[in-house]
């Protein structure tokens, strides 16, 4: 049965079941890579998963691709420039569709999961890189091609990759664009598993479905800690600790979470 939160658009689709949204980028002939349109659907989307977070119906948030792909950044038909064109403001585009996407995506209080299926480049890498875990298909690779075109990492990418591989790594992806395989992604810490093909999806299936049993408001409170450590000193997040362990304190999940280890009995948390 289909739900009121499901948005069946030209480049993507949304379903929601189970306390589970999965979002999928629906632009197989292109490698799902992006153009205006996926753009506002993709906004359209985050909308409804933030209306069914509120109401307490989604508590979990995977994000694929349809087909070989998972998505191949910018769709380069979309700026073709006849002779004589001017080019068009690199710079405004990314204000307009790629830093509100990712500030979108990282601001949600529900656990993110990226399903990579394929290859995942330039922009699509960065944004499977800016969910909060990244499961991979050993086929998977992970590209970041911005320099083959003269331009850099954007989509957060010149932010994520040197916290999350150091300075080295991160100019050496960079500069060369050499393709890196969801295998070595793992080893290097870059994502957080890389599985076989065939168990991908069964495998974030089965994550999504636990998360989305667990206390996901404490989670949320989880991902801001961790993303903040990188603006802090030492001092100043252990006093963001302090206040987060306050705020979690004081929910129903935690409530219900030392209620059901006194009783012995599986926890029924509710996100709040």
């Amino acid at each position: 049965m289909q739900d009121e939160l499901d948005l069946n658009g030209e480049t993507i689709r949304l379903d929601v079941a189970d306390g589970v949204a999965t979002l999928l980028l629906n632009r197989p002939d292109r490698l799902n890579s992006f153009n205006d349109l996926m753009h506002e659907e993709v906004r359209a989307a985050l909308a409804r998963v933030r209306e069914g977070r509120a109401a307490g119906r989604v508590r979990v948030l995977v994000l694929t691709g349809a087909g070989r792909g998972f998505c191949a950044g910018q769709d380069l038909s979309d700026r073709s420039v006849a002779p004589g064109e001017a080019v068009p403001d690199l710079g405004a585009s990314v204000e307009k569709n790629y830093k509100p996407l990712v500030l979108n995506l990282r601001s949600l209080d529900l656990p993110v999961i990226a399903a990579v299926n394929g290859v995942a480049a330039g922009a699509g890498a960065n944004l499977a890189l800016a969910c909060d875990l990244v499961f991979a298909a050993r086929s998977a690779s992970f590209i970041q091609s911005f320099c083959k075109l003269g331009l850099i990492p954007d989509t957060g990418g010149t932010w994520i990759l040197p916290r999350l591989l150091g300075p080295a790594r991160a100019l050496g992806l960079s500069l060369l664009g050499d393709k890196l395989s969801a295998e070595q992604a793992e080893a290097w810490g870059l994502i957080w598993k890389c599985v076989d093909d065939e168990a991908l999806m069964a495998t974030v299936r089965e994550v999504a479905a636990q998360l989305a049993q667990g206390p996901t408001f404490g989670y949320a409170q989880t991902k801001h800690a961790i993303w903040a450590s990188s603006t802090h000193d030492f001092e100043e997040q252990l006093d963001l600790e302090r206040n987060l362990m306050t705020v979690c304190g004081r929910s129903n999940d935690y409530r219900e979470g030392v209620a059901a280890f006194i009783e012995k009995r599986a926890p029924r948390f509710k996100g709040d």
